[in-house]
């Protein structure tokens, strides 16, 4: 009886010990990469739209009629000043030149006898031999013939013009645009006809519009000017739309006068495009630097994300508990940081790698990501 009762006993306490529920492990908090923000000064660049003209723009025109003989260039091709362009039939611009020294040698011949014909009367009068009024009447014809050799020299200069015009040549380096009169026209007729034109674009000018107040703040910076060549001039840089391409430059005109109708006043910066990757009318951004941030705060831009709230950074506080934080964003920089400018403070912990597994107000199991 004794030995069924322990027995009993054994299974009694058996099927009680099987009863109780199994000890489960808490999960170990996800593994998050952390950062602290870095500090530095950074210049706020500010970007304004603008369009792109050439340095040099020369509309080349027929200054004398007459039917197009040749055209000496290829479009769309870089050409020298003084490389010749077109040619107007020079045949009736020859001949009026010739006309001219033909006057010119008459009209010295005619000086020539005037004087003869003075001298002699000149030495007669002394002698009674001719009046006082025949040496008169020769003075004033020696004075005309040297009047008629004189028009007739301009005649000649201006035919010596006139025949020079035949041969436009280009009057600066640059790129020549196509010819927009073909071989055999008429031109000069009545106009001076546009035959193409001659754009220098090296380097190349961009014109674009900055508000007053960005003005006040860089007169403010540079000592109260923004004039070329006193050594401060802004640095700007060129940003094409399409590709991004960057060219760095700097502003080299600063209008006179703000337009009271948008508050706004002109600019002009200059840049160097030796590879022709800018042409004369591009839609273009110019990036001017604005505000100096000392000592701002960055964190990876990766590090930040976005909801109807705003911009945020996952912070790691006390127990390793995240928190949401909302923030006010500042310029993005070069090397991929952004600037905050509110809502983040120096040495707080900031999620920088494994956003996705982070949830407010749970814990994490953060990773030193450098920073600081």
């Amino acid at each position: 009886m004794v030995v069924h009762a322990v027995v009993a006993c054994s299974l009694i306490l058996t099927a009680a010990a099987c009863g109780k529920a199994p000890q489960v492990a808490a999960p170990t908090p996800p593994e998050v990469t952390v950062a602290t923000p870095t500090q530095r000064d950074v210049t706020v660049y500010q970007e304004f739209v603008g369009t792109t003209q050439a340095r040099e723009s020369v509309e080349i025109r027929a200054r004398v009629q007459g039917f197009l003989d040749r055209i000496a260039f290829e479009p769309s091709t870089f050409v020298s000043k003084g490389d010749l362009l077109f040619v107007i039939e020079p045949e009736p611009y020859q001949a009026l030149r010739d006309r001219a020294e033909a006057g010119i040698k008459a009209a010295e011949a005619g000086l020539r006898r005037a004087e003869s014909d003075l001298d002699r009367l000149e030495q007669a009068v002394e002698t009674n031999a001719v009046s006082q009024q025949e040496v008169t009447r020769a003075r004033a014809e020696r004075d005309q013939a040297s009047a008629a050799l004189l028009e007739t020299q301009a005649a000649l200069t201006n035919a010596q013009i006139q025949l020079d015009y035949t041969t436009v040549r280009s009057p600066i380096d640059g790129l020549v645009s196509r010819n927009l009169v073909d071989l055999g026209n008429l031109v000069g007729a009545g106009e001076a006809t546009l035959l193409t034109t001659v754009r220098r674009i090296d380097p190349i000018f961009a014109y674009f519009e900055v508000s007053e107040r960005f003005i006040a703040q860089q007169l403010e910076a540079r000592g109260g000017h923004t004039n070329p060549g006193t050594g401060d001039e802004i640095p700007a840089t060129l940003v094409l739309m399409e590709t991004g391409l960057e060219i760095e430059g700097k502003v080299d005109s600063v209008d006179n006068t703000v337009d009271p109708a948008t508050g706004t006043i002109q600019l002009r910066a200059i840049f160097p495009n030796s590879d022709s990757k800018v042409f004369p009318g591009f839609f273009i951004r110019v990036r001017l630097p604005g505000e100096l941030l000392e000592n701002a705060l960055l964190v990876e831009e990766t590090a930040l994300g976005t909801d109807l709230g705003g911009r945020y950074v996952m912070v790691v506080g006390d127990g390793n508990v995240v928190e949401r934080r909302y923030i006010e964003p500042g310029p993005l920089q070069k090397d991929g940081s952004r600037v905050v400018l509110e809502g983040l403070e120096p040495g707080e912990r900031y999620i920088a790698v494994g956003l996705q597994r982070a949830r407010p107000g749970m814990p994490v199991t953060p990773k030193n990501g450098g920073g600081g």
